[in-house]
């Protein structure tokens, strides 16, 4: 290819490399998640070592237990979590809140529903490079307030981590990265930039779409998809519903 891809407004467009269905599976205490980073398919992609969806009813939920040598990104879609350490932190997160958890030398904690009815979230862990594996442990919370938002042209995003159609999230990323929300209404196109050097992925929350180029495939609901190298993604929404999904990306430099 020589040029700037016309289709896709990237250099070098990012291409699915490969696609994974998160199958339920029990976990925790009566827990049912979606593992897609962290299964035999795809046990781990630098940085990230594990990315769930989980459900969650009470009583069941995720009780005592260890986090070493990497962070915890817990974002709630629906319903409400509470946490709490052995160190005497406690809060809780809701609808749209994330918790940003730095493990470093070793935490344990409890994760369980507060509220009736179905708990829903992603759970992405984020490796810590070897000098930042021994750090005191540390949180970043933020409310569904507080995450900042853009929308153009039927795109809506939510900056997590990194940036996104010029808004740039507060949070500190030790191990550079980047995860945005993005929601796709029908018709619309986005064209998101990657830096070249960072492993990045797609996980599908709702609807279906078109990764990467507009003659692949649609791909639907908790498919996580790896990302070829590149400069940038493109997604379109083809479908008559909305389409919404997580992007992840992050490297080491």
């Amino acid at each position: 290819m020589s040029g700037r891809d016309q289709t896709s407004g990237f250099n070098r467009p990012r291409l699915v490399v490969k696609r994974v269905l998160a199958k339920p599976q029990y976990e925790g205490d009566g827990a049912v998640v979606r593992r897609s980073i962290g299964r035999i398919e795809l046990k781990s992609l630098d940085p990230f070592l594990l990315l769930d969806e989980f459900t969650v009813s009470a009583p069941a939920g995720f009780p005592d237990h260890p986090h070493r040598g990497f962070e915890t990104v817990t974002y709630m879609l629906q319903g409400a979590f509470t946490h709490q350490d052995f160190g005497g932190h406690k809060g809780t997160i809701r609808t749209g809140d994330v918790q940003w958890m730095t493990a470093g030398r070793g935490i344990v904690h409890s994760e369980m529903p507060v509220e009736e009815g179905t708990q829903r979230g992603l759970q992405l862990w984020i490796n810590l490079s070897s000098k930042d594996k021994m750090i005191e442990p540390r949180y970043q919370d933020l409310l569904h307030e507080d995450i900042k938002k853009a929308e153009k042209d039927g795109v809506e995003v939510r900056v997590i981590a990194g940036e996104s159609m010029g808004v740039q999230s507060p949070v500190y990323t030790r191990t550079p990265t980047m995860y945005l929300d993005f929601t796709l209404r029908p018709g619309a196109q986005l064209q998101q930039s990657i830096p070249e050097s960072w492993n990045s992925f797609v996980y599908i929350i709702e609807g279906e779409g078109l990764f990467g180029s507009i003659n692949s495939s649609p791909v639907t609901a908790h498919h996580v998809l790896v990302l070829g190298p590149g400069d940038g993604l493109s997604v379109w929404n083809k479908s008559a519903k909305l389409l919404r999904f997580c992007l992840g990306a992050g490297g080491w430099g």
